[in-house]
């Protein structure tokens, strides 16, 4: 009896960014708390945090994917079963702005990611001259690509840790569980749609 419901509900979180935005940074930060000096990621990283919401235990799986042209075009294959999308954003890079709002709203265009929830880290606050999470919103135009789903941004610096734990927090709240009423009403949606569907071949 005491072994009921202890087995966490598991959530895959999609981290994405260009290349020196300082996504494997992060993800070291937050589940080493240390800081990490990191190589470009041809490939990704995968790290599991245990984490509740809820009351019930959760199983977080950040997917860190990288950033480089080469690998953007792979990107599309970590989509499908994705709880949420963390984009990390250098904010003192004012240069490849444009590029990283080009890359985010073509990923947000996918099917499997319709719906899911977006969390911008305006990383790299520390930097003088960084532009603010305000500043990136605006820049990023997310009220209107983001007109169908949740979002947030947040500032934060993954080499001091600061904002970093506030970013995760988001992000567990914003996830969308299979136990959340809202996510169990859909799937009873989708299969009364399909078992009606079926009734009338």
């Amino acid at each position: 009896m005491g072994l009921r419901g202890s087995k966490p509900q598991e959530a895959r979180v999609l981290l994405l960014g260009l290349d020196n935005a300082g996504k494997s940074t992060l993800l070291y930060k937050l589940k080493h708390n240390a800081r990490v000096g990191t190589v470009p990621t041809i490939g990704f990283n995968v790290e599991m945090l245990e984490t509740k919401k809820n009351k019930q235990n959760v199983a977080v799986t950040l997917w860190d994917v990288g950033g480089q042209g080469r690998m953007r075009e792979y990107w599309t294959s970590f989509h499908e079963d994705t709880a949420a999308v963390v984009f990390v954003v250098d904010s003192s890079d004012k240069k490849r702005v444009n590029e990283a709002r080009r890359e985010l709203e073509q990923t947000l265009r996918s099917d499997q990611l319709r719906g899911r929830p977006l969390i911008l880290l305006a990383n790299k606050q520390d930097v003088n001259g960084a532009l603010t999470a305000t500043e990136l919103k605006d820049k990023f135009n997310l009220n209107k690509i983001c007109s169908d789903r949740d979002w947030f941004v947040q500032p934060c610096s993954a080499s001091t840790g600061v904002g970093v734990e506030e970013a995760f927090r988001q992000v567990v709240h914003m996830i969308k569980l299979p136990s959340d009423s809202g996510a169990m009403k859909d799937n009873i949606k989708e299969t009364m749609q399909y078992l009606r569907e079926s009734s009338r071949r």
